[in-house]
């Protein structure tokens, strides 16, 4: 049986804040999608920032076919403990395991490590959702695209994004907002696929944080007021009825496939 490592990237107060919410973590929803495909594979589960036993599982890193590291509320900027522990435990990930899937924060925390650059996005922000992401001529020859439209929607929630790629890289989806929404290289001994959205989320659990985090949300001026709010939310509403649950997840079953994870019939 296969085994991989999951990375929650958020703080431990962030998940406990969720589940009093009545939301699911991100690795919960993670699980959740990955058991849609198939059931047979071994996971674990680490948080770099907050576990007291990540010296163990450094020495054990090497037993893992594959890392998916998730995503978070944190910004890669913030010269944090948390986050510094976060890179630190990128950089002996990607010195012992072969295939990373890095989503979102976990695309940036892995850039970051191989000496790409992220910053706070300058052309707008995804709150729920992302329109029209372009695959490229890279991109379409690319495994993590396969069976995948070339122009799609999809979940997604992000204020920062990368603005230098790391050496050896290639850029395989872009949209208005980020030019960098698919991304692949190599990073010591990792083949690294990067995803600056998430397709192991559903929209209807992206709802659920707009209405959560709704007053941090109209702080950092990422909606006005409760009025913008309902209406892109409608947008979602709309979007969920028109959306494939597979083909909306299609990235993690190519990676999955890539592990060489049996994905179920």
């Amino acid at each position: 049986m296969k085994k991989i490592l999951i990375v929650e990237g958020n703080l431990r107060e962030e998940n406990e804040s969720f589940t009093e919410g009545g939301i699911k973590t991100h690795t919960e929803s993670l699980k959740d999608s990955i058991d849609y495909f198939t059931k047979n594979i071994d996971i674990d589960v680490v948080n770099p920032s907050s576990d007291s036993n990540i010296s163990d599982v450094v020495k054990n890193l090497c037993i893992y076919d594959g890392l998916i590291w998730g995503g978070s509320s944190l910004n890669i900027y913030n010269d944090t403990p948390e986050i510094r522990r976060q890179i630190e435990f990128m950089r002996e990930c990607q010195s012992k395991i072969k295939n990373i899937l890095a989503i979102c924060w976990g695309l940036q925390v892995a850039v970051t490590v191989a000496g790409g650059e992220v910053k706070k996005c300058q052309t707008g922000t995804h709150r729920g959702i992302a329109h029209d992401i372009i695959i490229n001529k890279n991109g379409l020859e690319h495994s993590l695209y396969k069976n995948k439209n070339k122009i799609f929607n999809t979940p997604a929630f992000n204020f920062d994004e990368v603005v230098t790629l790391p050496k050896n890289s290639t850029l395989l989806a872009s949209n208005k907002i980020n030019n960098v929404m698919g991304l692949s290289f190599k990073s010591g001994i990792s083949n690294i696929w990067g995803i600056q959205y998430h397709p192991e989320i559903s929209y209807e659990k992206m709802i659920s944080l707009i209405h959560f985090r709704k007053d941090r949300l109209i702080d950092k001026k990422a909606f006005v007021d409760q009025n913008e709010i309902n209406r892109h939310v409608k947008i979602i509403e709309d979007e969920i009825k028109i959306t494939n649950l597979q083909s909306r997840m299609r990235e993690l079953e190519n990676w999955l496939t890539l592990v060489g994870i049996r994905i179920n019939d």
